[in-house]
């Protein structure tokens, strides 16, 4: 069995749905047991958002005018995906369904609410597979299309269960002992009320790892729109090439300091089960990509992540010499407030640490002040330099450190892993730093 999951741009157009059909049908996988996960249209999940801002809002007439728009975008695919008259039809009461229950989620008279919300989020991946499951009804493709809430579930602290996820989904694969093609939805899940809920944004990655671990795949293939995991921020440095082989950790090191390729939460899952991640490109299939596994391929940095809108706190005190009470004062204040540290510098008068979640951050910086004087510093970002990077290797610091000789360096922090190096800059500095690291590191 082998999962495999396209997101937005790899279904994004009539067009690239015939793509992603040609593609799990190869002739690799037409004999194989696959299970396709599938992302909403490109753009979907935004105007989605953007539709529940406007009911929060109660600008009734500009929500009635997205949802218009969107309907008529969902429309012309209709046209461009199916030659058949009576696909066309069938697709067409496909919208007529959604669109209606959308509209009738938006009435004016009644109150939007974050359980409304959660159902609108779920139609893009509703109607993405739904629609792709009539193409290959359409070309005589046998498949069925499995409802990810019969058998996703998060718990009552948002995260999955995997128990449950493995044991509906094998009754469900089990109802069709003789099909090998599965269609499926990522991102959406029933939470512990039996309500629609979801993964979080990127959570279609985090669908198919969880997926690939409940039927114990040999396989789970991410295909996207860049050919695998690069050496750096495309976006931001004109020279990167796509990584070959990483590690689960030095992969899921680089997915949560910043590269957009992969949900931060997707490793988890493979790692636990040790199964393969391999990272593709739908829009130039023959590339290799990445593939993430359980070892390292050998010592040496491989790729630099940046993660922005982070945070720095400044906490000061010289109480706190030698008060071997002070840490975990400090700390019981981020955890009484649910927000996670992802940097820290200590001295025998000061801690630094760095957040990305400000939500309390006015709270936090009441309490700290009750015990410290405490200075904050926002537009801040982590760069992390990531690889097989053992402290016993020689060589690594002095190499990352002269590429930023002329970069101003905020925090470091070495040591909390073997597979991260990471460094607090301000972010106006962010696009010297790669291009820096870039350069010194990779000679590119």
């Amino acid at each position: 069995m082998k999962v495999l999951k396209f997101g937005g741009t790899s279904v994004g157009s009539a067009e690239r749905m015939k793509v992603v059909s040609q593609l799990i049908n190869s002739n690799e996988l037409i004999n194989q047991k696959r299970i396709i996960v599938l992302s909403a249209m490109s753009g979907t999940t935004n105007t989605l958002v953007q539709i529940c801002e406007q009911l929060y809002a109660r600008n009734y007439p500009q929500a009635a005018l997205i949802i218009t728009e969107m309907e008529l975008k969902y429309r012309k695919v209709i046209e461009e995906l199916y030659k058949n008259e009576d696909t066309k039809e069938k697709a067409s009461n496909l919208l007529d369904n959604q669109f209606g229950h959308i509209r009738s989620l938006a009435k004016e008279k009644e109150k939007f609410s974050n359980f409304k919300e959660r159902i609108l989020l779920a139609k893009g991946e509703q109607l993405s597979t739904a629609m792709f499951q009539l193409f290959l009804e359409e070309n005589g493709i046998k498949s069925v299309l499995l409802d990810a809430l019969e058998f996703m579930r998060i718990d009552e602290n948002g995260e999955p269960e995997l128990d449950f996820i493995t044991e509906n989904l094998k009754i469900e694969l089990n109802k069709y002992p003789d099909n090998l093609l599965f269609i499926t939805q990522g991102y959406i899940c029933k939470n512990s009320f039996g309500e629609i809920d979801n993964l979080k944004r990127g959570g279609s990655d985090y669908s198919a790892s969880l997926i690939g671990a409940a039927v114990d795949a040999e396989e789970i293939q991410i295909w996207t729109d860049i050919d695998g995991m690069h050496n750096n921020d495309p976006r931001i440095v004109d020279k990167t090439i796509p990584v070959a082989q990483l590690s689960f950790d030095e992969a899921a090191e680089l997915a949560y300091f910043g590269a957009k390729i992969l949900h931060p939460a997707t490793i988890t899952p493979a790692k636990a089960k040790n199964i393969p991640v391999r990272l593709l490109n739908t829009m130039a299939p023959h590339l290799k990509g990445t593939v993430i596994v359980g070892e390292s391929q050998g010592a040496d940095i491989k790729a630099v992540a940046a993660k922005d809108n982070i945070t720095m706190i400044n906490i000061r005190s010289t109480r706190m010499f030698l008060a071997y009470g002070f840490l975990r004062k400090l700390f019981e204040v981020f955890e009484k407030y649910k927000t996670p540290i992802d940097m820290i510098t200590t001295s025998e008068v000061c801690v630094s640490v760095t957040i990305d979640n400000t939500t309390n951050l006015e709270a936090i910086i009441k309490e700290l002040s009750e015990f410290s004087s405490v200075e904050v510093t926002h537009n801040m970002s982590i760069v992390c330099i990531v690889g097989d990077l053992m402290g016993e290797k020689v060589g690594y610091a002095s190499k990352i450190f002269s590429s930023l000789a002329e970069i101003s360096l905020k925090m470091i922090s070495y040591g909390g892993s073997k597979n991260n190096v990471s460094i607090l800059i301000d972010t106006r500095d962010k696009k010297a730093t790669l291009q820096a690291l870039n350069k010194g590191l990779f000679n590119l």
